[in-house]
């Protein structure tokens, strides 16, 4: 701990099952409780973009920046194609993780991007 190794880890979302994960930074702390139940089934398309949604609301809050504007163009081009969606598409996870991870230092501190990130590690791979 301290060394400078620790600033460059950023976010990696993985597996979660049956227990709790947390995600923070600069004294704040947002964690996630997945325990069983319908919490062991994959979210529908509906319900991530529900989350998708929630993190475009929780950003507006944030100053404007060139890495906001980036996650924004994310958010929205998921957001279209979840719109109506009976199915997530074949890589959206992967792009909406790889978001998350690229904008950590943006999104740390959204209990937002920690629900999202949620999401996503449910639909594992």
């Amino acid at each position: 701990m301290g060394s400078n190794d620790d600033d460059a880890r950023g976010i990696r979302i993985g597996d979660v099952h049956g227990s709790a994960f947390s995600i923070g930074g600069s004294g704040n702390t947002n964690t996630v409780h997945n325990g069983g139940g319908a919490q062991d089934r994959a979210p529908t398309a509906a319900e991530l973009l529900e989350g998708v949604r929630e993190l475009r609301a929780a950003l507006v809050r944030l100053p404007r920046s060139a890495e906001r504007s980036g996650l924004d163009a994310e958010l929205d081009e998921a957001a279209e194609q979840l719109e109506g969606a009976e199915e997530i598409r074949p890589g959206l996870p992967a792009r909406l993780r790889g978001a998350l991870e690229r904008w950590a230092p943006l999104v740390e501190t959204l209990s937002a991007a920690t629900a999202l990130g949620g999401l996503l590690a449910s639909l594992g791979g």
